[in-house]
């Protein structure tokens, strides 16, 4: 039984250290990149531009944009969905939100059933009654 526990908690370690950790530090460089790339469009009135769009694999091409008022932004899963400026720098601030609340959640977890954890291998230490961990 002890043994299972450890190993869930082991699995919500490495998906808090391997997954939601580094989604969080991609989701806020990426935010970060297109929230200064929204506020250099406003704070220029920048109403069109030239930019390189990457297709893929590192292969870019050259795209006009006629009016950058509104944008798209990948919402995940394949979906884009169109913002206005101010639209998407409200999005990005409830997207880096929602990914520090998981991870808040996650590590919650995983204390409370290392204190479980702790407690049961307490109560079996003192049912075999074996000496306490800093006691020799």
């Amino acid at each position: 039984m002890d043994s299972i526990r450890q190993e869930k908690v082991q699995r919500f370690e490495e998906f808090v250290d391997h997954r939601l950790k580094p989604d969080l530090v991609h989701a806020i460089a990426e935010s970060s990149d297109l929230r200064k790339s929204i506020e250099n469009l406003e704070k220029n009135s920048v109403t069109s531009l030239r930019t390189l769009v990457n297709l893929g694999s590192e292969v870019y091409m050259q795209a006009d944009v006629p009016d950058t008022r509104r944008i798209f932004v990948d919402v995940g899963l394949g979906f884009h969905v169109e913002f206005t400026w101010s639209e998407a720098l409200n999005y990005i601030i409830a997207r880096e939100e929602k990914l520090a609340r998981q991870i808040e959640e996650y590590t919650r977890l995983i204390a409370s059933i290392k204190a479980q954890i702790k407690m049961v291998c307490e109560g079996i230490r003192e049912l075999l009654q074996l000496p306490g961990e800093g006691s020799y």
